[in-house]
């Protein structure tokens, strides 16, 4: 009879046992879930799918739209310069040539330097602006773009690297970092072609 008294106290050690594994499970990511052991620590902040045909058509479109505002503000640069060399060459002409004329003349390219000035001024700010509206229409008109956006906005929470960049990066490269200082990646798999999947991942530090 005297044998039956230790059997709670073996069963009791037998129920921590069964319940130690368990104790790192308490532990909820704040975002996402955690993926298997066998990710090494990596935790899946957002995932979502990408429609592969709208995909391609948004490459053609933010490309083409972003060399337009490369190749107009090329050329206003490039007007700005020559109407600065045409204000400098003014000073040469009046001073090393005589005769009436040249007072007319130097008077033409001063009203004409500062008219093209002035309209440059008023001008370029609508050309940007013009733009930048385009470029707006692109990014509300594609839903893999929204996708894309609020995902980074929601994970990484900084907006100003949420552009037409970041996506074409990520359509192309199939791996883009979001946060360097906090690991933060986007993975692109496009192993299956009806559906592009983008998982945003977080690499965890290995406990010490």
């Amino acid at each position: 009879m005297t044998l039956t008294s230790p059997a709670p106290l073996s069963s009791a050690p037998a129920e921590t046992t069964s319940h130690a594994p368990q104790e790192p499970q308490l532990f909820v990511p704040k975002y996402g879930q955690m993926l298997g052991a066998d990710a090494n620590g990596i935790l899946v902040l957002d995932e979502f799918t990408l429609d592969p045909a709208a995909a391609r058509k948004d490459q053609h479109r933010f490309r083409t739209a972003l060399a337009s505002v490369a190749l107009t503000l090329r050329r206003l640069v490039a007007l700005r310069v020559f109407i600065a060399v045409v204000a400098v060459a003014n000073l040469p002409l009046f001073l090393m040539s005589t005769g009436w004329w040249i007072y007319a003349v130097s008077l033409a390219l001063v009203i004409g330097v500062h008219a093209a000035v002035n309209w440059l001024n008023k001008h370029e700010p609508r050309v940007k602006q013009r733009h930048e509206l385009e470029l707006h229409l692109h990014r509300e008109r594609s839903d893999n773009y929204r996708k894309v956006r609020d995902a980074v906005k929601f994970v990484v929470d900084s907006p100003a690297r949420v552009n037409e960049h970041l996506y074409l990066e990520l359509l192309h490269a199939k791996r883009v970092a979001l946060h360097l200082a906090s690991g933060t990646v986007a993975l692109l798999d496009t192993s299956d072609d009806a559906a592009w999947k983008v998982r945003i991942v977080r690499e965890l530090p290995a406990a010490a």
